[in-house]
């Protein structure tokens, strides 16, 4: 096999089908390589992105895998002699380092984990120790896809909302509804193994080349379904609808995990039943917005941090503003799709805001958990083909910026935050909302433009800095006219701010050792986002698999 990097497609030699890109990759390799269609086995994309830094040379750059035929060593004697002639050092051989899954252990064990948590760690958790035979017990608060979703949209209808099945809670956790977006500034060879469980559980394949993968919360649901399914299959349980309440710690001869109580609800009758399960490891990969869990684990005397986390408002533009601005005349080619962008801006007052979260052709969605509070988050569908483009549009709060010393203040923070929009929307989970305009110049908005805000529960015109911390509004006014120096158009007078982001990361961490295991009780596993290890996806799916690993090693 040969890896070949670096080349080049012009836009306009595609048309947005996967047959024109494989016949027009194939063209590139054979010149490429200097051989006969005969000789070219197959070419499998590795890795595409899309160059549009000249905005009339707007392209996509490719890495592939090529398998040749011949003798064996065909490749290598090929690869020698394109060196020669002209030095070029794109082409390699494969050198496949394939990621492996903890070693079976059977059944013979000390109790079966406990995996608190179906997020994309809990769930990439699980799936690992069940392939280990260690057949884990998932528990997940919220309801399964198609009752969430029901839940959700029942909530955006209506303003009725269910704290235990909503835009944070439930299958999937809360990157089910957030376009499910999996690119990541980490590396590591489970990203491959974690791309391709998702392709094989319904996403779409080419997440396992595009640079900035993303699937879509129309076709999550099923993906995190047939996921749960291979957990079950492998001999793990799965109980949604389902609580910890309590967790038991003994402190002889030091503190360690001893059992869990679980609240199992059932959503036909009603009934509340409550179980204590013994267990000796409890993975915590809450998400970051179970601020019960975190309170549990403070009044437990589990170890604990605050960490740095950001806060500020969903920012709304035209998609189509977005396009011309990335891709200039190219905007709107069936071969680009809906841009992305990614920004962020440092100011003179050591602060920092960015984009986060950023959804082409997508959607602000109502993502309240607790009664009383405003919450945004974004999404887009698979085909990302909304009119305008959101993003969140945060700044970092640091854990200096908090009063006290109790561990759970940035929680607090978060609540007073929400609250106040509550508020300032009027009630009824309606969002504060603002113009950029009158952003900028400190004064209220009255009305909107020609931007239609998509939070679905509609917005209450006014001030959004008053539901924030003066130095987040303050940042993230300085910083506007900087990022419109990197996206021509962020400061689009009629864009739409509307409040609060609060839940982009968690504000506390559960602090672990080396191994992953909490430094002050044995036994308990601190995993993914709502511990302090992840801020995405991928990262998440990562740390739940990099946990299992330790877990079994424990064990082993």
């Amino acid at each position: 096999m040969l890896d070949i990097s670096n080349i080049r497609i012009p836009v306009d030699q595609l048309d947005g089908t996967e047959r024109t890109e494989e016949l027009a990759l194939r063209k590139a390799v054979l010149r490429k390589l200097h051989v006969t269609p005969d000789d070219l086995l197959s070419v499998e994309p590795r890795k595409r992105s899309i160059d549009a830094r000249k905005k009339n040379d707007v392209h996509f750059t490719y890495s592939v895998r090529v398998i040749l035929r011949g003798r064996a060593n065909a490749e290598r004697d090929l690869m020698a002699k394109l060196k020669r002639r002209h030095g070029d050092g794109s082409v390699r051989i494969a050198e496949p380092k394939p990621f492996s899954l903890p070693g079976y252990l059977g059944t013979e064990r000390v109790g079966r984990p406990v995996v608190v948590g179906a997020g994309c760690a809990g769930l990439f958790c699980a799936l690992a120790l069940a392939e280990a035979g260690l057949e884990p017990l998932l528990i997940e608060r919220g309801q399964d896809a198609t009752r969430r979703t029901a839940a959700i949209e029942h909530f955006n209808e209506t303003g009725e909302l269910n704290p235990e099945s909503n835009i944070q809670f439930g299958l999937g956790g809360a990157g089910t509804f957030s376009d499910g977006k999996l690119a990541t500034g980490t590396k590591s060879r489970a990203h491959r193994y974690i791309l391709e469980t998702l392709v094989e559980a319904g996403a779409q394949r080419e997440i396992l080349w595009d640079a900035k993968p993303h699937v879509g919360s129309d076709v999550l649901p099923q993906v995190v379904t047939h996921i749960l399914n291979q957990i079950e299959e492998l001999g793990g349980e799965v109980r949604l609808s389902c609580r910890m309440t309590e967790i038991e710690i003994a402190d002889t001869p030091s503190p360690h995990v001893t059992s869990v109580t679980l609240e199992q609800h059932d959503p036909q009758t009603g009934l509340v039943i409550s179980q204590k399960a013994a267990a000796s490891n409890v993975v915590i990969a809450c998400g970051h917005s179970a601020r019960d869990v975190f309170e549990l684990l403070r009044e437990r005397g589990v170890a604990m941090e605050r960490k740095t986390f950001a806060m500020g408002v969903r920012i709304e533009h035209l998609q189509s503003m977005v396009d011309r601005s990335q891709y200039g005349a190219f905007a709107g080619h069936p071969a680009l799709g809906a841009a992305p962008y990614k920004l962020v801006a440092h100011l003179d007052n050591k602060r920092s805001a960015f984009s986060f979260c950023m959804c082409p052709g997508g959607y602000v969605v109502a993502a309240a958990s607790e009664p009383g509070g405003v919450v945004t988050n974004g999404m887009s569908l698979s085909d990302r083909a909304g009119t305008n483009a959101n993003s969140g549009f945060l700044a970092n709060v640091f854990p200096d910026d908090l009063p006290g010393n109790d561990v759970l203040a940035g929680v607090e923070l978060q609540r007073q935050c929400e609250k106040a929009a509550f508020a300032a929307g009027g009630g009824g989970y309606v969002a504060p909302a603002q113009l950029v305009s009158d952003f900028l110049q400190g004064t209220p908005s009255s009305a909107g433009g020609s931007i239609e805000p998509t939070y679905p529960r509609g917005v209450a015109w006014g001030d959004v800095s008053q539901c924030l911390p003066g130095y987040v509004s303050d940042t993230l006014r300085g910083a506007i006219p900087r990022m419109d120096r990197q996206l021509h158009g962020f400061n689009t007078a009629d864009a739409v701010l509307t409040g609060v982001e609060t839940r982009s990361s968690s504000p506390v961490r559960v602090t672990r050792d080396k191994g992953c295991q909490s430094i002050s009780t044995a036994g308990l596993w601190p995993c993914g986002e709502g511990a302090g290890y992840a801020g995405g996806i991928m990262s998440a799916a990562t740390d739940g698999l990099r946990v299992a690993a330790a877990l079994v090693e424990s064990l082993g």
